[in-house]
C-alpha cells in the first residue's frame, strides 16, 4: 500500500506565456471560502464540534487589533547558565582598579616626627607638625598620628630649650666650680649665706642655695668683684685676680680680724670659660670653714660700719694701715736672700706706723678708752723708729737687730687693753702670736686656701 504524496501548496497563478487563448479549457476551480485569520483570543465558534478556524501553514497568529504582542517566555534570555561551580569574571570600567590603593604619606608629618625625636630644632619640628596635620586633613593623606607625635615631642623639647636659656640668663651656668680656682656663679650677694648643693665648697656646682645666716651654713659672701669684658683671660689669670681681690676686701666686711673664728677660711667663686661666654664676669668672695665639707655655725661674721660704732670703726681703720704694710713683705723668706727687698718692706712698715699713730691721736676717744689708746700710740712711735733703722741697715745682721726690736713694739698683746676698752675682740689670732705682727683689724689672715 502506497501513500500518495501530499498535494503541493497552491500559490498564485503563474502567467501563461502562451496566453489564455492558447490554454485548453480545464475544469472550473472549486469555490473557496474566504480565509479568516487565526485569533487565539477569539471566542469559541458556533461550530458544534468545537472546530476552530486554522491559520494558513507557516503563518504566525496575530493578536486582535489594539492588543500588545506577547513575547514568548525564555528561561535564559542571555543564554544558558555557566557550568556548575564556574564564576564569571566581572568586568571593570575603564580607570577603576579592583584593589584599594593606600593614600599617600604626608612628608611634613614624617619630618615633624623625625625632628621631634631628635629634638635638635624643636621650633621647626613644631611648625612642620602643624602644617602636616593640616595637610592630612585637607588632602586625605596618611601621617596624622606622626604629625601629632612630632608636635608633642617638639613642644617638650622647646620647653626644655626655653628653660635652659632662662637658667643661663639667671646665673645657672654649666661647669660652675666652687673652689680656690675655677668656678662660676654670682647668685648670692654680699651679706648672704648659702649652702653648696654637694655639701662641699670644693669641686663643681651649678648653683647655690641661699639660706639664713642665723642657722648653720656653708659660706657667707663678703664681697662681689666684677671683672672686665673682652675674651676669657684664662684660668690662671682669673684665679690670681680672685686671690688678690678677695684677701684685700675681707677687711671691708670683717674689719676686726680678731673676731673671726680660727676655723674660718677664704673661698672664692670665679667664672669658667663656658660661663664667661654667657656673660658671667663676677668673682664671689666668701668665708667658709677650713674644712671644705664642714659648715659655719649660726650667726653672721660681718663686723663693719653697719654693726660697729664710730669709735670701733676709727680704731680698726687705723690698724688696717699697718696690716696692709706688713702684708707687703717680699716673697723671700730669709733676709739674706733679698736684703734690698726686705729693707724696702721695712720702710713701708715705718711709714704705716707713723700714719697709724697719727690717726689714733687725731680721734676723740671716749673716757675709758682714751688712756689705753694713748699708751698704744707711744709704742707705735717707738716701733716706727726701729723699723726706719732696719730700712737703712747695711747688712742682714743689722737688719735683724732693728727688726726684732720693732716687732716687739707692735706685739698684738700690747693692744688688748685698748681693744677691751672699746668693746672689740681681745683674743689675738694664733697666727699673729707666731708672726709677731701688729694689731690686726683684719688684713691677711695668714691662712691659705
Amino acid at each position: 500500500m502506497s501513500i500518495p504524496p501530499p498535494p503541493e501548496p497552491q500559490g498564485p497563478p503563474t502567467p501563461d506565456p502562451e496566453g489564455p487563448q492558447d490554454r485548453p479549457p480545464g475544469p472550473a476551480p472549486l469555490p473557496q471560502a474566504p480565509a479568516t485569520p487565526y485569533n487565539p483570543y477569539a471566542p469559541p465558534s458556533e461550530d458544534p464540534y468545537g472546530a476552530q478556524p486554522q491559520p494558513p501553514y507557516g503563518a504566525q497568529p496575530q493578536p486582535p487589533y489594539g492588543a500588545q504582542p506577547q513575547t514568548p517566555y525564555t528561561p535564559y534570555p542571555q543564554g544558558p547558565p555557566p557550568p556548575y561551580g564556574a564564576q564569571p569574571y566581572p568586568t571593570w570600567p575603564q580607570g577603576y582598579s579592583p584593589y584599594a590603593n593606600p593614600a599617600p604619606l604626608n612628608g611634613m608629618s614624617v619630618a615633624a616626627l623625625v625632628l621631634g625625636i631628635l629634638c635638635c630644632v624643636p621650633g621647626v619640628g613644631l611648625v612642620l607638625g602643624l602644617i602636616g596635620l593640616n595637610q592630612t586633613r585637607k588632602r586625605g593623606e596618611r601621617g596624622r598620628s606622626m604629625a601629632v607625635t612630632g608636635i608633642v615631642l617638639s613642644s617638650f623639647g622647646l620647653v626644655l630649650w626655653v628653660l635652659g636659656v632662662a637658667g643661663a640668663a639667671t646665673g645657672f651656668f654649666d661647669d660652675v666650680k666652687v673652689s680656690t680656682g675655677d668656678s662660676a656663679s654670682a647668685s648670692p650677694v654680699k651679706g648672704e649665706c648659702f649652702d653648696a648643693p654637694s655639701g662641699s665648697l670644693e669641686g663643681m656646682a651649678y648653683d647655690f642655695d641661699v639660706v639664713s645666716c642665723a642657722g648653720e651654713h656653708d659660706a657667707e659672701v663678703f664681697a662681689v668683684v666684677r671683672m672686665g669684658g673682652g675674651s676669657y683671660p684664662g684660668d690662671k689669670k682669673v684665679t690670681a685676680t680672685a686671690d688678690d681681690r678677695c684677701y684685700a676686701l675681707q677687711d671691708s666686711y670683717a674689719m676686726d680680724g680678731w673676731a673671726l673664728p680660727d676655723d674660718v677660711d677664704i673661698y672664692y667663686v670665679t667664672p669658667t670659660e663656658q660661663s664667661w661666654r654667657l656673660g658671667d664676669r663676677e668673682i664671689t668672695c666668701a668665708f667658709g670653714n677650713t674644712d671644705e665639707e664642714a659648715s659655719l655655725p649660726g650667726g653672721s661674721l660681718r663686723n663693719d660700719a653697719t654693726t660697729l660704732d664710730a669709735d670701733q670703726v676709727a680704731y680698726l681703720k687705723a690698724a688696717h694701715v699697718l696690716n696692709a704694710a706688713l702684708d707687703s713683705a717680699p716673697d723671700a723668706q730669709y733676709v739674706e736672700d733679698d736684703l734690698p727687698g726686705h729693707k724696702a718692706w721695712a720702710g713701708r712698715v715705718s711709714a704705716a706706723l707713723t700714719q697709724q699713730a697719727d690717726l689714733l691721736e687725731g680721734h676723740q676717744w671716749p673716757g675709758a678708752s682714751a688712756k689705753p689708746v694713748a699708751d698704744l700710740v707711744k709704742d707705735l712711735r717707738a716701733a716706727q723708729k726701729e723699723w726706719a733703722k732696719a730700712a737703712g741697715a747695711s747688712d742682714a745682721d743689722e737688719f735683724y737687730g732693728y727688726y726684732d726690736k720693732g716687732a716687739e713694739l707692735i706685739d698684738p698683746h700690747l693692744s688688748v687693753t685698748a681693744r677691751k676698752a672699746l668693746g672689740l675682740a681681745t683674743t689675738p689670732p694664733p697666727y699673729e702670736e707666731d708672726d709677731g705682727g701688729g694689731d690686726s683689724g683684719g688684713g691677711d689672715t695668714g691662712l691659705e686656701v
